[in-house]
């Protein structure tokens, strides 16, 4: 997955979070690892965050599949395998 297809996936999920009302420290979290990443291309905070981010949209899509879109879990689930 390029990076910035990695970019435009996790600003998506911050954005989903904040939306959601559900992780708003994981949101500010995960974007803090984004550029963390981008800077040091240490992936370790970033997938740990994005293993949380896919467990609370996971939860949020079993409660209401509306709540989060398909492609999101799913470009999510890449970005966890690639890295």
């Amino acid at each position: 997955m390029s990076v910035e297809k990695m970019e435009k996936t996790v600003i998506d999920a911050v954005n989903k979070l904040e939306k959601l009302k559900v992780g708003d420290s994981l949101a500010a979290e995960l974007s803090w690892c984004w550029f963390s990443y981008k800077n040091d291309q240490n992936p370790v905070g970033l997938i740990e965050k994005s293993e949380k981010a896919l467990e609370l949209f996971k939860a949020a899509r079993e409660k209401n599949s509306r709540a989060v879109s398909k492609k999101l879990v799913e470009d999510l689930e890449k970005i966890l395998v690639l890295n």
